[in-house]
């Protein structure tokens, strides 16, 4: 399934708009679960213009990984 925000936005704008496309993906759909997910950024320096992200030393940044988000102290503890 393929999902696409157009237009140039900061990345909390696109954070937003990935949640609400997810709220509807559960509310309007009923998908709950995803074996994972691939997200293509196409960085700008918000003038239109590509930028290229580097590492501290001086490569070029061409992918992150996650294991998912970092649990909190109470999923730690089984606090919940």
């Amino acid at each position: 399934m393929k999902i696409k925000i157009q237009g140039e936005m900061r990345l909390s704008d696109i954070e937003r708009a990935i949640v609400e496309v997810f709220a509807e993906l559960e509310e309007d759909y009923r998908i709950r679960h995803s074996q994972g997910a691939t997200v293509y950024l196409n960085p700008t320096n918000g003038f239109g213009h590509d930028v290229k992200p580097l590492t501290d030393d001086g490569h070029e940044l061409v992918s992150l990984s996650s294991k998912g988000p970092t649990r909190s102290a109470a999923e730690e503890y089984n606090l919940l």
